[in-house]
């Protein structure tokens, strides 16, 4: 015998779905999809960023031994310039953090809504993550 559902809770899992999908499709949100999907397929951009995060590599490791030299840290300054200044790279940061912010925002007014911290209670308390 099935238990009838409070409406309470349906009206919540209904908001709860409408916010989701409203996310989704929030311009914010479908930008940045749109310029991770860019970023991916941006051969150029993706070997900028691995030759970034290899010297990154690199610097951390003769920084551990005290090794690092000036001519390393040009070498990274020059390549998070090359970095920066793709075109693909930068749009994809911008739309990165313009989607934050926009999640920020949303939580901030559910937040305020319901006089506590939205955000915190999808924290994990434990497991994986």
């Amino acid at each position: 015998m099935k238990t009838p559902i409070d409406p309470i809770i349906t009206d919540f899992l209904t908001a709860t779905d409408a916010l989701a999908e409203n996310l989704a499709c929030s311009e914010p949100i479908v930008a940045y999809q749109n310029a991770r999907v860019r970023l991916d397929a941006d051969h150029q951009a993706q070997i900028l960023l691995q030759r970034l995060g290899q010297l990154q590599s690199e610097i951390r490791a003769s920084q551990a031994q005290g090794a690092v030299t000036q001519g390393d840290i040009e070498r990274l300054r020059t390549l998070q310039g090359e970095v920066q200044s793709n075109p693909t790279i930068s749009n994809y940061a911008s739309t990165q953090q313009a989607a934050v912010a926009h999640l920020r925002e949303i939580n901030q007014e559910i937040s305020q809504l319901l006089g506590i911290d939205f955000a915190a209670l999808a924290r994990s308390s434990g497991g994986c993550c």
